[in-house]
């Protein structure tokens, strides 16, 4: 089964509600919509860039009204990429969502697997 949700934003106040307290799998979604399209979604738990750099000052790229070249020059767009930080952004406990890739919990109860 699938859900779409679909809603109409005035161009001047990109705001609306976030859902993640109804869809906890609305979390990473929403995001990533605040990330590309620059879409604020109210109460949400943890609203920041999720696949572009926490610095990235040219705005949102998947925008219509975002230019096809970026807002900067080649050399800025470089400069301002090699001068971040990403030690402060990422955290192996921020990045730690279930274990270690490609290993089955502990309580599998799928065939053919040993809990380790």
């Amino acid at each position: 089964r699938a859900l779409r949700v679909k809603c109409e934003l005035p161009l001047d106040g990109l705001s609306i509600n976030s859902v993640v307290q109804l869809w906890n799998a609305a979390n990473w979604l929403e995001r990533e919509v605040y990330d590309l399209f620059g879409v604020e979604f109210v109460d949400h738990p943890d609203l920041r860039r999720i696949l572009m750099p926490q610095n990235y000052a040219e705005g949102h790229p998947l925008r219509k009204d975002f230019p096809l070249r970026g807002r900067f020059s080649r050399a800025e767009q470089t400069r301002r990429a090699l001068s971040q930080d990403y030690h402060d952004d990422y955290t192996p406990e921020s990045l730690e969502v279930g274990g270690a890739p490609g290993l089955a919990p502990p309580e599998s109860d799928r065939p053919g697997e040993e809990a380790p």
